[in-house]
């Protein structure tokens, strides 16, 4: 038997999830858990022999998404078979995922049959990741942002002030415009907007 913990923040995914590997009669899912933190705890608690985690979840400075949970969870026990399951197929995050541990990658909107058979795959020591998203990650190549500038720009996402971007990173207002300008130029944008949808779109936030 094989155990799975499903992580995903949207209920209405996460039980239909579990619904469709329950009628599997190799597959047992042990629990759900809805943020980033609470998957990293499920997991240690429960010791599944697959995570199924989404990357968008809600989190905490020390575990912001899914890709964060991915890397506590194999580093607490590195033998734990992670899959990533996203809505947004995007190459840095397919890059990010595998950097951090998973051996699977997969988009929703793949077949149930996909899904079934990853979860076999990866158990039996195979990683599944989706061929035309691997292209294009080795294409666009790793995220050219530091850790720093890559936090203030994730802070910046939400559009506050300089004020507000310090205060949530810990930094000064100097220091974050510091890194937001290097930000920009870095990824050739014209605006601190513009360098969130660039990050955003190649999966690097």
């Amino acid at each position: 038997m094989i155990t799975v913990l499903v992580a995903d923040d949207q209920a209405i995914i996460a039980e239909a999830l579990a619904a469709l590997l329950r009628t599997e009669s190799d597959l047992e899912v042990v629990a759900l858990a809805s943020s980033a933190p609470e998957s990293v705890r499920r997991a240690a608690e429960l010791e599944p022999d697959v995570v199924l985690i989404d990357v968008q979840m809600p989190g905490t400075p020390d575990c912001r998404d899914g890709i964060d949970a991915t890397a506590a969870i194999v580093a607490a026990r590195p033998t734990a078979k992670v899959i990533v399951l996203t809505t947004f197929g995007r190459p840095g995050y397919l890059r990010r995922a595998m950097e951090a541990g998973a051996v699977g990658f997969i988009v929703k909107d793949a077949s149930a049959d996909r899904l079934v058979g990853a979860i076999r795959r990866v158990t039996a020591g195979l990683r599944v990741v989706d061929p035309t998203l691997a292209a294009e990650s080795l294409s666009i190549g790793p995220s050219p942002l530091t850790q720093r500038e890559t936090a203030v720009l994730q802070a910046a996402a939400g559009g506050g002030t300089s004020a507000a971007i310090a205060a949530a990173v810990f930094l000064s207002e100097g220091t974050v415009r510091n890194h937001l300008s290097a930000a920009i130029g870095k990824l050739g944008a014209g605006s601190r907007a513009e360098a969130v949808r660039i990050a955003t779109d190649n999966g690097w936030l």
